[in-house]
């Protein structure tokens, strides 16, 4: 089946009410035929948890015998188990926000990795870590633009009333929840301290 007739069929089953009952395994006999679970699971399930969706990744990678896709599946797995264990038990489910904070870690280490191994004149070794860090960025949500990261500090600057450098940490903290992940700890903060400066 084209992709095109695969990626309808699956629209006309959320909207038949399949969504909602479906499971990474349901998930993935809906995905037969389609390329990629991850793009699938928008459309199956778009509200699938973060955990489920690198589960169900992980064993289509065992399936499709990736290699390169399997090792950062298990990685990353396993970096989601133990913040499930500082959080509260292995078996503990993290939120979406959370599990995105431990794939933008991942992403991190594959970034410092890179960097180390061009100075280094590893090809092979950085052209392995990029492959390993576009299966990360994949999980990550959409990032915001730098015109929708100044909009939406303003708009919380204005909300908390802050007008100074010191009342940072409340501007912060009430961001933290608006952004969901989708823009760099770093970038919010020196946008918060621009504007609060100016």
């Amino acid at each position: 089946m084209r992709r095109g007739a695969v990626a309808a069929s699956l629209r006309r089953g959320v909207s038949q009410g399949i969504k909602s009952t479906s499971t990474p395994a349901t998930a993935g006999r809906l995905c037969r035929g389609y390329k990629s679970t991850i793009a699938c699971s928008y459309v199956v399930s778009p509200h699938m948890m973060l955990q489920e969706r690198v589960d169900s990744d992980l064993k289509e990678a065992m399936r499709a015998k990736d290699t390169t896709k399997l090792a950062v599946m298990r990685m990353l797995k396993s970096a989601l188990k133990y913040a499930a264990i500082a959080k509260s038990d292995a078996d503990a489910e993290l939120s979406d926000a959370e599990a995105v904070q431990v794939i933008r870690k991942q992403v991190k280490q594959r970034q410092d990795s890179i960097e180390s191994f061009e100075k280094a004149g590893r090809a092979e070794l950085v052209e392995k870590e990029k492959k390993e860090l576009s299966i990360l960025n994949g999980y990550l949500p959409q990032p915001m633009s730098a015109d929708e990261i100044s909009k939406v500090v303003r708009e919380t600057i204005a909300e908390t009333g802050a007008n100074s450098r010191a009342q940072m940490g409340a501007v912060m903290k009430a961001l933290q929840t608006k952004v969901a992940g989708r823009v760099d700890g770093k970038a919010l903060s020196a946008e918060v301290q621009k504007q609060l400066s100016g």
